[in-house]
């Protein structure tokens, strides 16, 4: 044990040395199917139209602390509750984060169904909560909701996390079901939206009847993601303690300036998602005929599928040796051992994707 081992040893809280940072894989080159993107680029047009914008940036000044350009854009067109308050994030992860660093005590439990988005897991145990996962259903990934009356009853938790459609399966919880845990949950349940776009349901009415509920978005799969630009709804009261907590400065004038101008072009992105919409569709239904895979029907917009006699980490080697990346999960992933998660590309990416597999599942 060297000198610096001792030093990080006794500087560092010990749950770290469990943790992995979190890996996104290199993809040049690739046909990229692993990161939940929208594929589609701005028309020319309003590029032009957007660098006319930056121009008028002020880079030698601070930004606006509270982008309040940017979040009355986001109350209108996101329709958010006049009783409700917006906090802005430099993407949804550090929101989750602020919510967490806010929580009292090393003691107080987090909570989520599992498998799910795995920053609210590593987050938690960051910054040193205990967090506690709710197995889902392995037939259809919904919520087992014996195991969840059980599991809130047992540890009070003081935030659960609901992602809205689940990633990665891809499922809408049934409404019914959230609305029973918003009635059980001593402390907060935080509704992850980020796949709003194409799930066509929302919990952001809701804010207003329920104190313990949160809703939170991000920009980023509407095809915002080289922003960073998530938020926050509910009551102003959370909202207020939040924000003592969010760094100065968070959000850049560069995406402050962007969003604002994103938000008033909401067609673009209205027939960009129709025509995520039409792949997924056409997606799912040439995965369903493969006799070698099980696809899960999916909210948003990527799908997930199961390899039934085939290795999925070697059918995802074959398939990035053919140039398409697509998401594997670790050998100890549980009941997603066996799957991989693809996104819904342009209509010749899928089409890529879908030859590549071809060859992957030829034995």
């Amino acid at each position: 044990m060297s000198a610096l081992d001792d030093r990080l040893r006794w500087v560092l809280r010990p749950e770290l040395a469990l943790l992995a940072a979190y890996h996104v894989p290199p993809a040049v080159g690739m046909v990229k199917l692993d990161a939940m993107e929208n594929p589609y680029t701005w028309p020319p047009a309003m590029i032009d139209e957007w660098l006319g914008c930056l121009r008028e940036a002020a880079l030698n000044r601070y930004p606006d602390p509270g982008a309040d350009a940017v979040r009355e854009a986001l109350r209108v067109t996101a329709d958010v509750p006049a009783e409700a308050d917006i906090l802005l994030g430099n993407g949804s992860d550090e929101l989750i984060q602020l919510i967490l660093m806010a929580v009292a005590g090393r003691d107080a439990v987090i909570m989520a169904p599992e498998p799910t988005f795995v920053m609210y897991r590593q987050l938690a145990e960051g910054l040193g909560l205990r967090f506690v996962g709710v197995p889902l259903r392995l037939d259809d990934f919904s919520l087992d909701m014996p195991a969840m009356r059980e599991a809130v009853a047992q540890h009070a938790p003081a935030v659960i996390f609901l992602a809205y459609p689940n990633n990665p399966t891809g499922n809408l919880y049934a409404a019914e079901e959230i609305e029973e845990l918003l009635a059980l949950a001593p402390g907060l349940v935080v509704v992850d939206e980020a796949y709003l776009p194409f799930a066509g349901t929302t919990f952001l009415p809701r804010v207003g009847a329920h104190d313990g509920l949160l809703v939170m978005r991000t920009l980023s799969k509407l095809g915002l993601a080289g922003l960073r630009l998530g938020y926050l709804v509910g009551a102003p009261a959370w909202i207020r303690e939040f924000d003592k907590l969010r760094l100065p400065y968070n959000i850049n004038i560069l995406t402050q300036i962007s969003a604002e101008f994103a938000l008033s072009k909401p067609h673009v992105f209205a027939a960009q998602v129709e025509r995520i919409l039409a792949e997924r569709e056409r997606l799912y239904r040439a995965l369903t005929e493969l006799s070698a895979v099980r696809a899960f029907p999916s909210s948003a917009n990527f799908i997930l599928f199961e390899l039934l006699s085939q290795d999925a980490r070697a059918v995802f080697e074959s398939l990035k040796t053919q140039g398409v990346l697509v998401k594997a999960f670790a050998a100890g992933s549980g009941p997603l051992r066996r799957c991989l998660r693809v996104t819904v590309g342009k209509p010749d990416e899928n089409d890529r994707f879908l030859a590549a597999l071809a060859v992957a599942l030829d034995p």
